[in-house]
């Protein structure tokens, strides 16, 4: 998709606004409302769609130090439009779970999974990283709950498929590691009779 560098789209309209005023200072309104015109449209543009198209292309390369200042560029998240704003989300997401930063990730998250977004392929995304985050947490009942949902949405994609199928795998591995460590436990407990072992008298 075409897109205009951000910094040419801010110098636009700079040069809009301000060579608008000043040649209707100089010679009146006449044709200077043409300048004007662009300006508004290039202004409502970025207050609307923000950067988030550059960004997801730069977090893509995963240059992720530059995606995170680019995204900054964005005047206001609540100001996007709606599916614009899911992705800020998102983007904001996968930066934060890029630093580490889980609780942060899962809200912003949290906050694109409450907007509109355009496929079940970005609903699943969500879902599988908010799975992903519950699991690292040992919060098994929340990732299992988490990859249910994914699990019942038309993914067209094959690499997010992949995901979920992976990530169900993991977790049958983490059920089986964990009833064989409680197994082991006991094990270490009972003596071959089935009676529970005594502690030694000093």
């Amino acid at each position: 998709m075409f897109t205009i560098n951000i910094y040419l789209k801010l110098a636009i309209i700079a040069v809009c606004f301000i060579g608008g005023g000043i040649l209707t200072a100089m010679y009146g309104f006449g044709y200077t409302w043409i300048l004007f015109l662009i300006g508004i449209v290039f202004l409502v543009s970025y207050i609307l769609l923000g950067t988030v198209q550059s960004t997801a292309e730069l977090v893509q390369r995963q240059e992720f130090e530059a995606a995170e200042k680019r995204l900054g560029l964005t005047l206001s998240p609540k100001l996007l439009y709606v599916v614009n704003r899911a992705f800020y989300y998102i983007i904001k997401g996968s930066l934060s779970m890029q630093d580490k930063k889980n609780d942060e990730a899962e809200d912003y998250f949290q906050q694109a999974l409450d907007l509109k977004l355009p496929s079940d392929n970005e609903r699943g995304m969500v879902l599988i990283q908010l799975a992903n985050i519950n699991a690292m947490r040992s919060k098994w009942n929340a990732a299992k709950n988490y990859h249910r949902q994914a699990k019942k949405l038309k993914i067209t994609e094959q690499g997010l498929k992949d995901q979920i199928l992976m990530f169900e795998r993991n977790l049958q591995q983490s059920g089986t590691m964990k009833s064989a460590g409680a197994g082991r436990r006991g094990a270490q407990m009972m003596r071959p009779g089935g009676k529970r072992r005594r502690p030694k008298m000093r």
